[in-house]
């Protein structure tokens, strides 16, 4: 549906975006993630025609965008965006949603239906009179969408959009962009730094790394077999160890990281220089008692260096002498085993979990 090709946009002396090529699928949810400043605004305006990329072409459909402002126009009036911080008028949320309507000189009688059916769609049904500044942030963010939506878009593009809210807010938004995804069957493009808000929605995701579109892919290639270190790193992997392959008998391979062997699932040949990556969702942690049974062929013993809360999880980071191991466990599970630092304990992971890399960069 999106076609982009060579998009780069230099502002100055800085070079924003830089020669990024991707295609957007009707009917999907495509998330961008990236650190703040990468250029996920950037990119999202060029494809909305609000600036002129420096370089590329943005294909609507097989149409060029660089064409004319009439016909720019035609393209625009099928996209909708919202923006990071809700921007409403200071008048009734009705005249906010009917904001787009009325610039394209739609009727009267058209109008009012459809302003109930977006506050329907956004669960704001009956706030017709309320005045658009005095609700909440979340209140506020569901009539920006409205007021996109009303428009009948087959495109929506949103730019953090629940980057200033709540979690109750930030989880009627997500459910909301499902619901118009679903139901209504809109292309649906929307940048993000939240890792579980991007692992949720999306059909496909794109990473930007300083301008540039390093990896785009599903779900699970994003977030299990990342293309780097740097993508990898920003998607939650801690535990990156560089290793050579001592032997690989039809792809069952034996690394070895300095005193350290591992047993990986890998294509990879002996004496091939390799990255492993390994999620800390991926590790188990058990205390070295000689009771424990595992078929888990991947054990390696180490002290506790670090433990950190999040929320009903605790990350855990092993010392285990040459190399550091990082995994996630419940809170319960780390009172049950009485973790604490300075503990020892056995950091377990299954083959099959282990992404190798022949690029270890």
């Amino acid at each position: 549906m999106i076609r982009i090709a060579g998009l780069s946009r230099i502002a100055g002396e800085q070079k924003i975006l830089d020669d990024i090529t991707l295609e957007i699928h009707r009917g999907e949810i495509f998330t961008i993630i990236g650190p703040s400043g990468s250029g996920k605004t950037t990119l999202l305006r060029l494809i909305d025609l609000l600036d002129w990329p420096s370089a590329g072409k943005i294909l609507f459909d097989g149409h060029d965008t660089a064409g004319t402002e009439r016909a720019r126009l035609a393209i625009r009036r099928r996209m909708s965006m919202v923006f990071q911080k809700p921007a409403v008028l200071n008048t009734t949320v009705a005249e906010n949603v009917a904001f787009g309507l009325k610039f394209r000189g739609t009727d009267q009688a058209q109008i009012d239906p459809r302003i109930t059916s977006a506050l329907e769609l956004v669960g704001l049904s009956g706030f017709e009179k309320r005045r658009a500044t005095s609700l909440s942030g979340g209140e506020m963010q569901r009539v920006a969408i409205a007021r996109a939506m009303v428009t009948e878009p087959e495109v929506l593009l949103l730019d953090e959009p629940t980057a200033n809210l709540d979690p109750v807010s930030t989880e009627i938004i997500e459910d909301l962009l499902i619901k118009i995804n679903r139901e209504m069957h809109t292309t649906i493009l929307f940048s993000t730094h939240d890792m579980i808000q991007g692992q949720r929605l999306a059909h496909r995701i794109g990473v930007i790394m300083n301008g540039r579109l390093v990896q785009v892919g599903t779900l699970h290639d994003i977030f299990y077999q990342p293309k780097g270190k740097e993508v990898a790193r920003f998607v939650g992997i801690d535990t990156i160890l560089k290793g050579v392959v001592q032997s690989n008998e039809q792809g069952h391979a034996t690394i070895a990281i300095g005193n350290a062997r591992f047993e990986v699932v890998t294509p990879c040949p002996p004496g091939k220089t390799v990255a492993l990556y390994i999620r800390p969702e991926e590790v188990t942690i058990s205390i070295p008692d000689g009771a424990q049974k595992t078929s888990v062929r991947n054990q390696i013993m180490g002290t506790i260096v670090k433990l950190v809360t999040l929320g009903p999880f605790v990350r855990v980071t092993v010392d285990c002498g040459m190399l550091l191991i990082t995994a996630l466990i419940t809170n319960r599970s780390s009172g049950e085993l009485g973790l604490a630092i300075g503990t020892t304990v056995i950091a377990s992971v299954k083959a099959s979990a282990i992404h190798v890399r022949a690029d270890p960069s």
